[in-house]
């Protein structure tokens, strides 16, 4: 076999390959062994029909067929691991078949995006602001409150409903005068203030009593009429009114291990300090990461881009059953347009492309590796994300052949974790931040693996801010990551 490489951008390459017909010899044995299984010959057991009995059944062409669409694939990894620029593939490969000449030679070519050559900064010359651990005597009352909440009890009240009541409605809502079937309900709880049910609701819920109702105008964002303006008719059937117990000793010892409220307002103090400073390591990391970016040129391969632009089409459009028109509907009701949700989207697909590339060199700069502990870890705070067992995400990451994007994923979190320990993190006082607690000690050695006891408790305050895509919900979790940019090697 012979084979080139064309360079077209300092993202995308041409393979040019050429294969002799006596290489494709395994080739056509494994076609001829896999249609002898496929037909049947009077006088021949099925799978022991000949060659020339077969080419005499369906014809030259169809085997041909065969040979080809199995050979490509493997000719074209050779192509790529026989390479001497040792290029890293991005993505699938866009195959043109130049020359199928029977019985002498085949030629194809295979586009490509690869990864480009980057040059890191120097990390010890990152140095990032973080705000400093600060918690306020406000904070700890309001998760007092808050825990004095999950132990309050609903009362019936005699007077309209006001801002934190709790309500039973039923709803109803039309369309020039049609009724929308998705928006009628009954006995709905509602505490009337948290917002995320339809705008307007609450100003309409509030001053009714129970067995009144109201009718107001608001902009459907989905469903047959998103994007139209409805009628809805809101009715109070019950207002409720919530008691906390009060904060005292007794209060303490129901709620907690603690026997004093002094000890529990303490051990909440406590508490609320490491969530900031979980939430503190999470922002050094994201603008360490933001640092690195700025300073490094990264060609971006276009391929991967849009792949990963149509990805997040595909997800925006999903709950309008794929039709794009209520999605655009929805999308102008909000005060937004396509052309504005376009825009955001590349950037934002530009940035995330750029970010791995660039956490896949630092990898392979500091030679990181992933443990088997490790890639358990990440795999079961995963599964906990989607909210389905391990075993279960497990499977439906090989059905979607995504184990390797998880691998990657990973080694880049372990990458940064690196490059935070090298960049200098202040807070806005100018003090030193010592993140090592949750960081874990520094270690000079290349490929040292430090993380793994601590990455879980860092992402846990950040993976959702830097990893939305995770919270699709968990029956189209094999759908969504098929559409994915696919991997090859550490592509994606």
């Amino acid at each position: 076999m012979k084979s080139t490489v064309e360079r077209l951008s300092p993202t995308r390459v041409r393979f040019n390959v050429e294969v002799p017909f006596d290489e494709l010899k395994p080739d056509f044995d494994r076609a001829y062994k896999s249609l002898a299984n496929q037909i049947q010959v009077k006088g021949f057991r099925k799978g022991k029909v000949p060659a020339r009995v077969i080419e005499a059944r369906i014809g030259r062409g169809p085997i041909l067929d065969e040979v080809v669409n199995a050979a490509i694939p493997r000719r074209y990894e050779e192509a790529v691991t026989s390479s001497e620029e040792k290029l890293q593939p991005l993505g699938r490969p866009a195959i043109e078949v130049t020359e199928l000449a029977d019985g002498e030679r085949l030629a194809f070519t295979a586009e490509v995006d690869v990864r480009p050559e980057i040059t890191l900064p120097d990390l010890s010359s990152i140095s990032v602001t973080v705000d400093p651990v600060e918690v306020s005597d406000e904070d700890v009352t309001e998760q007092l409150d808050n825990l004095r909440a999950r132990f309050g009890t609903l009362t019936g009240v005699d007077r309209p409903a006001q801002k934190d009541d709790f309500v039973l409605i039923d709803l109803s809502a039309s369309v020039d005068g049609k009724p929308v079937e998705e928006a009628q309900t009954s006995g709905f709880s509602y505490q009337v203030g948290q917002g995320g049910l339809v705008e307007g609701i609450d100003e309409a819920i509030i001053g009714l009593s129970a067995g009144e109702e109201r009718v107001f105008t608001t902009k459907l964002v989905a469903g047959e009429f998103a994007g139209r303006d409805a009628d809805v008719t809101v009715k109070v059937t019950a207002v409720k009114e919530r008691h906390l117990p009060e904060a005292d000793d007794e209060f303490a010892q129901l709620a907690s291990e603690f026997d004093t409220l002094e000890e529990l307002t303490e051990d909440l103090r406590n508490r609320l300090a490491r969530v900031k400073r979980m939430e503190q390591v999470g922002s050094a990391r994201d603008k360490v990461l933001d640092a690195i970016v700025e300073a490094t040129d990264v060609p971006l391969p276009e391929g991967i881009v849009q792949a990963e632009v149509d990805a997040a089409l595909h997800d925006a459009v999903h709950p309008f059953d794929h039709d794009e028109e209520k999605w655009v509907a929805a999308l102008e009701a909000q005060g937004t347009t396509r052309e504005e949700w376009d825009r955001k989207t590349r950037e934002a697909a530009e940035k995330s492309v750029r970010s791995r590339l660039i956490l896949d060199a630092l990898a392979d700069a500091n030679d990181v590796t992933v443990s088997e502990q490790e890639l358990s870890e990440r795999i079961v705070f995963q599964a906990s994300q989607y909210g389905m067992p391990p075993e279960e995400f497990v499977r439906r990451l090989q059905e979607a052949g995504q184990l390797g994007v998880l691998y990657a994923d990973a080694r880049r979190s372990k990458a940064l974790i690196q490059a935070v320990r090298q960049a200098t993190v202040v807070d806005t006082a100018g003090a030193p931040v010592d993140l090592s607690e949750f960081l874990g000690p520094d270690e000079d050695a290349p490929g040292s693996s430090t993380e793994s006891s601590t990455e879980s408790s860092t992402e846990s305050s950040t993976e959702a801010s830097t990893e939305a895509s995770t919270e699709a919900a968990a029956e189209d979790s094999s759908d969504d990551a098929a559409q994915a940019p696919a991997a090859s090697g550490t592509a994606s």
